[in-house]
């Protein structure tokens, strides 16, 4: 009788237990896009994948952990409009196909991303998390931009455009808010700096080139010009 209450309680356990998942990695996929799709920051996801030295060579057909499944499960509260409904669903499906379509097309490295990270918060480490974001979107556009170099590294190192690059401090580890703010910018912020290719603190800048500029949007201390 013992031994069959001990099997029973076993069983139970192992069936509400909540397993832990994998991702297959697909063609195309980053360690990055598998984050943002499964609702983990790139560090979550490192962390819960010790067996992937280099976060920027993940192979077809490999395991990454995504963490674990919960077994209890909350439905969205319903709303009375029925229309309003099947209106938003549709709004999120929309927005979440432009957000892959967009990360996609660029296919930006792990190593990409970082540095992107590390320009924000080298410039805008005190900015709230809208100015950190528009300057990554300004990165973001000169990238797409005929006027500047086709490669984030190229962009961020081009000479006399970042004074972080002069003074090192694109050297230093991104922090959480620049990581999820560089996120951000690939998805429903990619736009907040209205297509700005220039920034600038006018109370401390020592050219003043950009004061003519035509002013798009002034965020925290920034001021984004066209």
């Amino acid at each position: 009788m013992k031994k069959l209450i001990f099997l029973l309680t076993l069983l139970a356990a192992l069936f509400f237990a909540a397993p832990v998942l994998a991702y297959t990695v697909e063609k195309g996929d980053t360690m990055t896009k598998i984050a943002q799709e499964h609702g983990l920051t790139l560090d979550e996801l490192a962390e819960a994948n010790p067996q992937v030295k280099n976060l920027d060579r993940i192979y077809v057909g490999e395991h990454i952990h995504i963490g674990k499944r919960k077994n209890n499960f909350n439905p969205p509260k319903q709303t009375s409009n029925s229309n309003n409904v099947s209106r938003s669903k549709g709004q999120s499906n929309a927005n979440t196909e432009q957000k892959e379509n967009y990360a996609n097309k660029l296919k930006l490295t792990e190593t990409e991303l970082d540095l992107l990270a590390r320009i924000v918060r080298a410039e805008a480490q005190t900015e709230p998390f809208e100015g950190k974001v528009a300057v990554a979107d300004v990165v973001l556009n000169r990238l797409e931009s005929s006027q500047f170099p086709n490669t984030i590294r190229e962009v961020i190192y081009q000479p006399r455009q970042f004074q972080p690059v002069a003074n090192g401090q694109v050297n230093k580890p991104a922090d959480q808010e620049s990581i999820k703010a560089v996120q951000a910018a690939l998805s429903d912020m990619r736009n907040i700096a209205q297509g700005s290719l220039f920034f600038y603190n006018p109370d401390i800048a020592t050219s003043r080139w950009l004061d003519s500029r035509e002013t798009t949007i002034v965020i925290g201390q920034h001021v984004f010009k066209n």
